[in-house]
């Protein structure tokens, strides 16, 4: 599984190979790009969930692979928020302009 911040990073490599395609990714675009980063970051919501559950009831699961899990489901909430506001202050800049 990879991670949202992964499926967001561009790479010099991708940058020249995506030089001779159109603007438009294959993948359905911005908001398709944006629903899937938000669904792994649910994933990874609930796997935190799941191994923190494991590791109060004793069922195997240890404290580290929880606070690990933990980590990374914050990280990518904080990245989701991030790009919310910038989204949102996008969305304020452009409502500003006069046409």
């Amino acid at each position: 599984m990879s991670s949202p911040i992964s499926s967001l990073r561009i790479l010099p490599a991708e940058i020249e190979s995506a030089a001779g395609e159109s603007a438009v990714p294959s993948g359905g675009g911005f908001a398709a790009t944006l629903r899937s980063a938000m669904d792994e970051m649910g994933e990874l919501s609930a796997q935190a969930e799941g191994k923190v559950a494991d590791a109060l009831t004793g069922n195997g699961g240890d404290v580290h692979s929880a606070l690990i899990a933990v980590e990374k489901a914050d990280l990518s909430f904080q990245l989701m928020m991030q790009v919310r506001n910038k989204i949102v202050s996008a969305y304020q800049e452009i409502s500003r302009m006069q046409f």
